[in-house]
């Protein structure tokens, strides 16, 4: 009887509500929110006092978007933004449970147990499980990957990489393969990676191309002057200099982050870097790499990112992605790096031992 009263009145209720609505003069709701990845009507990208496009300013690239499209995902580019919202729900649903307390009885979570929240995030990022599934990873504790799917003209991105399938595309027969970490190599510090030896960041924050390393220090700093563009990378606190005037360097001399020349075009900064040393190959392309990158003010509070690779020797043709930066609240600071002072040293030493415990019949360094 409860039951069939609580329906009636909640019928009774309904009908009331719909007369009313259909009466009454409709609600004025608050305008919808202007998209600050389109830019708003009538606006003019702002300008410096020498007269240039002013990027200028703190910047972050962070984001949930990773750099390759996960075909478990989708397999377009541009996905609904109802699935990116229960994308970004699910992401940070599991990093705040990696990041709960560890059940003393149960132990730490791990990327092989299907209902950790660690397996969770693997789902989505799979490549958080080089982050933290192997000795000396970092647990989400660390980790500041962003808090948004990446969203461009109004649209969301599953990938950076705008390819057809998300990936980089099929390397030339005869193309040099790519590098990789040198995880079993130990001869000497010059064997071991840039990041470890606190030259340039892990990832390709400093680029070219400039990419989110997936896991913090995403941020940037940039400074305009008549005569270059100065970018400013968190990540082991790198500057890389973009300038303004004059052609590249042709004494064969490849400096970190090799070679960039800009000029504007219109509201964007147009920069083409070559001569990109072999310690920075990107996806094992180098010696003749050229990278393009496009910086354009979009609306008050984006910066669009567009870039191209292409290297004759490597791919078919060129290819490339595209994100936009977002304010960064705050300012950067120095990234003091300590792994070429206690990893580094620490990491020869142990090879040392093991290769005088392998002398006597023990492991030798590498060995699982």
């Amino acid at each position: 009887m409860r039951r069939a009263l609580i329906l009636a009145l909640g019928t009774a209720l309904t009908t009331v509500g719909l007369a009313l609505a259909v009466h009454a003069a409709p609600a004025k709701g608050p305008p919808p929110a202007a998209d600050p990845t389109v830019s708003p009507p009538g606006w003019s990208p702002p300008r410096n006092a020498m007269g240039q496009p002013d990027l200028s300013g703190y910047w972050s690239n962070a984001t949930m978007t990773p750099l390759t499209r996960n075909a478990k995902l989708t397999d377009k580019l541009v996905i609904p933004a109802a699935q990116a919202a229960s994308l970004e729900k699910v992401f940070a649903e599991a990093l705040a449970a990696a990041d709960a307390p560890t059940d003393q009885k149960k132990g730490p979570g791990a990327v092989t147990d299907p209902n950790s929240p660690e397996a969770q995030l693997v789902k989505i990022r799979p490549d958080f499980a080089a982050a933290g599934g192997d000795v000396g990873g970092y647990n989400t504790f660390w980790i500041d990957p962003g808090n948004h799917m990446m969203e461009v003209n109004g649209e969301y991105r599953s990938s950076i990489l705008t390819t057809p399938n998300g990936m980089p595309p099929a390397r030339k027969a005869g193309a040099p393969p790519g590098r990789g970490f040198p995880r079993d190599i130990y001869d000497s510090y010059e064997n071991r990676s840039l990041g470890e030896r606190c030259i340039m960041g892990f990832g390709a924050n400093a680029g070219p191309p400039m990419l989110a390393n997936g896991y913090y220090n995403n941020n940037y700093n940039i400074v305009q002057s008549p005569d270059a563009v100065v970018i400013q990378v968190e990540l082991i606190h790198d500057t890389r200099i973009i300038r303004l005037k004059g052609g590249h360097r042709t004494d064969g001399v490849r400096q970190w982050m090799g070679d960039s020349i800009g000029h504007f075009e219109g509201a964007t900064l147009v920069v083409e870097t070559t001569n990109i040393p072999q310690g920075q190959a990107f996806m094992g392309s180098w010696k003749n790499l050229k990278v393009t990158e496009w910086f354009t003010r979009v609306s008050p509070t984006r910066i669009n990112y567009r870039f191209q690779v292409e290297d004759p020797d490597t791919w078919d043709k060129p290819w490339g992605g595209e994100y936009d930066f977002s304010p960064l609240h705050g300012i950067v600071y120095e990234y003091a790096c300590h792994e070429g002072n206690y990893a580094l040293p620490a990491i020869l030493a142990g090879a040392r031992r093991q290769e005088q415990d392998g002398a006597k019949g023990g492991p030798k360094p590498g060995a699982e």
